[in-house]
Formats: C-alpha cells, sequence, structure tokens
C-alpha cells in the first residue's frame, strides 16, 4: 500500500478522487466550449450566461475544474514521491510515461503539418480557384527575419538555459539551476508576448466568417498549438523553479525538472520545424 514498507518495487496507489474530478472537468469544458462556440441555449434561457452563443460561463467553469485537478492530482504525486514510494522501478516507469506523452505530441503536430503540406504541395488541383497557389492570392504572409527569427533565437537560447539549469542541479549547483530556470520562465513569456504582437499584426484571419481561408486556419492551427504549448510549459518550468527554490528537488531525485526540460526541447523542435516550412518554405 502507498505510503507503507511493502515487498516489491511497486507503488499501488491510494483511492482517489482525481480521475473521477478530472473527467467531469473535461466533460464541463468539452460543453461549455461547444456553448460558447454555437450556443446550446437560447438568449433568454437562465443559463445563457453560462452556455449561450459566445458566453464564457460554462468554458472557464470547466477549465477551473481541470486546473483544479492537476494541482491536486500533481500535488499527490509529489507528496507519494516525498514519502519514498518512488522507487527506481516506479521512477524509471515515471520515464516512460513522459516519453509516451510526449510521443503523441509529436503525432499531433504531425496532424497540423500534414494539413499544411497538403494545402500547400497539392495547391494546383483544387477546384476552388482562389485556392489554385499557395499561399492563396491577397495572402500577406509574414517576413519569416523578423519576429518569427526572433522567437526562433528566443527558443534557442531558452534550450540551453534549462540544460544549464538541469545540469546545475545534477552538480549540486542550486544557484546556477536556480538562475537557469529563471532565464527559461522569463524566454518563455518573452516568446509568447511576441506571439501575441504577432498574431495582432498578421493581415489574414482563421475563420472564412472573417475573410479568412485555408491558409489562415492552418496558419493558426499549428503555431496557435504551438504557443499553447509554450504556456503550458513555461508554467511546467515556473512551478519546478518554485519547488527548487523551496528545496523539493535534489542532484539525486528530480525527475519533475528533468520531464520539463524534456518537454521544452521538443516544444523547441516542433518550432524549429514550423519556422523552417510554415515560415520560410511555404510561407
Amino acid at each position: 500500500m502507498a505510503g507503507h514498507a511493502a515487498k516489491h518495487d511497486y507503488h499501488l496507489v491510494d483511492p482517489s478522487p482525481w480521475p473521477f474530478v478530472g473527467s467531469l472537468g473535461a466533460f464541463l469544458l468539452a460543453v461549455g466550449a461547444v456553448g460558447n462556440m454555437k450556443g446550446l441555449v437560447g438568449a433568454e434561457h437562465p443559463l445563457a450566461f453560462m452556455y449561450g452563443d459566445g458566453s464564457w460561463g460554462g468554458l472557464l467553469l470547466g477549465f477551473a475544474v481541470v486546473l483544479y485537478t492537476m494541482i491536486g492530482w500533481w500535488g499527490d504525486v509529489i507528496k507519494e514521491s516525498r514519502k519514498g514510494d518512488h522507487t527506481p522501478v516506479v521512477d524509471l516507469h515515471l520515464r516512460y510515461g513522459m516519453i509516451m506523452f510526449i510521443a503523441s505530441e509529436v503525432m499531433f503536430f504531425v496532424a497540423w503539418f500534414w494539413v499544411f503540406f497538403e494545402y500547400a504541395i497539392f495547391h494546383e488541383v483544387r477546384l476552388d480557384p482562389g485556392l489554385a497557389q499557395w499561399p492563396p492570392a491577397g495572402v500577406e504572409t509574414f517576413n519569416p527575419w523578423h519576429i518569427p527569427l526572433m522567437n526562433t533565437l528566443i527558443l534557442l537560447l531558452s534550450g540551453t538555459t534549462v540544460t544549464w539549469a538541469h545540469h546545475a542541479l545534477q552538480h549540486g549547483d542550486r544557484r546556477g539551476a536556480t538562475l537557469g530556470l529563471i532565464f527559461t520562465v522569463v524566454l518563455g513569456v518573452c516568446f509568447t508576448s511576441l506571439q501575441v504582437v504577432e498574431y495582432m499584426e498578421a493581415h489574414f484571419a482563421f475563420s472564412m466568417a472573417d475573410g479568412g481561408n485555408l491558409y489562415g486556419s492552418a496558419f493558426f492551427m499549428a503555431t496557435g498549438f504551438h504557443g499553447a504549448h509554450v504556456i503550458i510549459g513555461t508554467v511546467f518550468l515556473a512551478v519546478c523553479l518554485f519547488r527548487l527554490m523551496a528545496g523539493q528537488f535534489t542532484p539525486e531525485k528530480h525527475f519533475g525538472l528533468e520531464a520539463a526540460a524534456w518537454y521544452w526541447h521538443f516544444v523547441d523542435v516542433v518550432w524549429l520545424f514550423l519556422f523552417a516550412f510554415i515560415y520560410v518554405t511555404f510561407g
């Protein structure tokens, strides 16, 4: 049992409410998103502020429950680790789990790249005359050597700073690890800020209702989801920074930071592909 001496190397978790609460949060988030985009009730309905067209109440409620689940569940995992439940075998399996998660994320981005490449490479056979060239006529794309290049340099630099933080912790240099994480978090915020500026300056739209086309939808889906991953990674690293400052990481036991570094390097690599193909080659 968890927290007790066991005759095996595995961790049998205690009963937990988080799977149920997380499922409820995901359901509320999905229903809230549908209500926000399509409207599940009329404007006169008492729940219009939650699930009416354009309403954010249901979406925010679902997001709050999911966020609460994440904090509580990961908090329990940290407590289990500090109680000694994470044996070398469990620690290895945590690594396997993170590797499989990143592999699933790779396939997620393969889908967006596939969509963009299909549009870009086979544009000549489109029935719509407006899509017979790529980018479509009238689309003013971004100059890849301005903000996109700056963001590329920022992410490459952040990859070095997170590696610095990891290696510093491995060698017992807590000050170096702290500085490395601070720099990485700041660089992550800088990337997101520049991407917001870039989106504000875009001369094409995401939705056809706003005058957009396939280029806009493919571009914003690919870069937007990457931007969301940057925000997630920045929060991940910020939590690791707080845990490091609280003394919860040691040179021997710091998988949370290691997993965050893996995730950040994955985000860096995806951006390099985005920059090379979506901005430079087919932009």
